[in-house]
């Protein structure tokens, strides 16, 4: 259980830093998102529009006098692409006048270069030549990627990709299977547990490893479709329509609370940072509990109360700070905390009775941990007491998770309560005739050679009454081990069979004389009757 214990620490410590490390990544995802706008072109606060060919960015076009950002780069875009798609050689040529400097493909019209398209540090006339080359590159490279030479290649190197893909998900699952698999068994001794702890183990292990698989072989199918997308002038467009839907999806803002908005990241980025906070917690409690309690020498159920009371404090304490630090005024959500308090009030009051149960149980403390208790048709060993629920380990080693209110609703009976003396009570009967005192003496015998039963308090023996075939007795014998009682007793019953056999006590079995009266309505026959009336005269003879 120890070892167990320390295994599920080890992933409470991988959990936390695992979340850590994603809000980190997160907490500069914000950048990487604004530039990513930048570059697929869908800031909106810029108003600007982007120039596109083949899924590829050429450009940004700003507004113009009566022409918006989005109708110049739709009609320069659609004049580029007809010039991709075009077997003849395309020159783009600047033109200047007195007025704005003009592009032109071949003798066609393509845009004038305004003062509101200029980059910082850069004049109309450098802009426009900046551009002309952009563009006379990406029409260059948009004719030879439609050639039949580049399809043939780009699509030899799709296939050999592709077969690469499944020769690395083939690896992947080798090197996971037979490589990371006994790493992660040596971490832990499986010689120490028990057969249901490393059944748990290995099912816990089984699952960590599929996920972990899928979620590399995902990745790499993922970044596969993308690179075979990217070499195809038509994918690579779709794809860049994706991205740009996604990424518009993802950091448009989705509520608003006080006056402020927040996205789809935000969201996650603050769902991590509480699931963090709630492993972080846990994990100091754990190690409170385990390094700092233990050592001071108080008994397990105060340091299960002691921990839980840290644990939850945290949590609460944590939750408000991340809330207020995420920039959410609390008080906005007095709307929601009056709605989730009718919602706990009607749909969640199991919930909540379970919960007040609990912190009753861990600051009354009428069960503790490693206490044999018996609650209804269950009895075993209190393994924890948690908010909601209370694990009970039984004789079978089968866990019974009890909702905390039926402790305080039913009986409880706690073997261990202030004190672990507990009494049993074995009853015992002897047939008629027996010697009294013999087996008075024999019972004693029996329970002063256990080594599991107390000489103070001495074992005592009653003579309980008469029975209907049988003397009652009761013996009575006291332990300090009221969770092996199904195991003393039945000890007790094999000595005091062998010692009743020994000392020739019998134990009786239930006896019944039937008595007839009156004339039995039967006719008999002459020699029958005649062999009846011998019968009865010999007998009175």
């Amino acid at each position: 259980m120890l070892n167990n214990s320390c295994s599920r620490k080890r992933t409470y410590i991988l959990g936390f830093f695992i979340g850590l490390i994603i809000a980190v990544l997160l907490a500069i995802f914000p950048a990487h998102t604004a530039h990513s706008q930048d570059r697929f072109g869908i800031n909106l606060e810029s108003k600007t529009a982007p120039v596109i060919l083949d899924g590829r960015l050429i450009f940004q076009l700003s507004n113009a006098e009566g022409y918006p950002a989005e109708f110049r780069a739709n009609l320069i875009q659609s004049k580029i692409l007809e010039a991709a798609r075009s077997p003849i050689p395309i020159e783009v040529t600047l033109r200047t006048n007195d007025i704005l400097p003009t592009l032109w493909l071949n003798d066609g019209y393509l845009l004038t270069v305004t003062e509101r398209d200029t980059d910082a540090g850069n004049d109309v006339q450098e802009q426009a030549q900046i551009w002309q080359r952009q563009i006379q590159l990406a029409i260059n490279r948009g004719q030879r990627e439609r050639t039949r030479e580049f399809m043939r290649s780009a699509l030899l190197r799709s296939l050999t990709i592709l077969l690469l893909a499944i020769f690395l998900h083939w690896v992947l699952g080798q090197i996971w299977r037979g490589y990371l698999r006994p790493i992660l068994e040596s971490f832990l001794p499986q010689s120490q547990l028990s057969p249901e702890d490393q059944k748990k183990y290995h099912h816990s292990l089984e699952l960590f490893l599929n996920l972990t698989l899928g979620s590399v072989r995902l990745g790499l199918w993922l970044a596969i479709i993308i690179y075979i997308a990217n070499q195809f002038p038509i994918t690579r467009q779709w794809s860049y329509q994706i991205r740009g839907t996604l990424l518009a999806t993802l950091t448009s803002d989705i509520i608003n609370l006080d006056n402020k908005s927040y996205s789809l990241p935000d969201l996650f980025f603050l769902l991590l940072l509480l699931w963090a906070l709630v492993l972080g917690a846990k994990l100091l409690a754990d190690v409170l509990r385990s390094r700092i309690l233990q050592a001071t020498g108080i008994g397990r159920g105060a340091q299960e109360v002691i921990a839980v009371v840290v644990r939850y404090s945290l949590i609460s304490i944590g939750t408000i700070v991340l809330l207020q630090v995420w920039g959410l005024n609390l008080s906005s959500l007095t709307i929601l905390a009056s709605a989730l308090g009718v919602g706990i009030g009607f749909g969640f009051q199991d919930i909540a009775k379970n919960f007040g149960s609990g912190l009753v149980l861990l600051f009354e403390r009428p069960i503790q941990i490693g206490d044999f208790i018996e609650v209804g048709e269950y009895q075993g060993t209190v393994e924890r007491v948690g908010a909601r629920s209370t694990v009970i380990k039984t004789l079978d080693r089968v866990s019974i998770i009890v909702p905390n209110s039926r402790f305080l609703e039913s009986e409880l009976i706690n073997w261990d309560h202030d004190n672990s003396l507990s009494g049993l009570r074995l009853p015992i009967k002897v047939a008629y005739g027996s010697d009294v005192e013999l087996v008075r003496q024999s019972l004693l015998d029996v329970a002063q050679a256990n080594s599991d039963v107390l000489t103070i308090p001495s074992p005592q023996v009653l003579f309980k009454g008469f029975g209907d075939s049988s003397l009652d007795f009761e013996l009575r014998v006291w332990t300090r081990y009221p969770n092996r009682q199904v195991i003393i007793k039945s000890d007790l019953y094999y000595q005091i069979d062998a010692i009743f056999r020994q000392r020739h006590i019998e134990i009786p079995f239930p006896q019944r004389d039937l008595h007839i009266r009156g004339h039995l309505p039967l006719q008999l026959s002459p020699e029958l009757e005649a062999f009846i009336q011998k019968i009865l005269g010999t007998k009175n003879q």
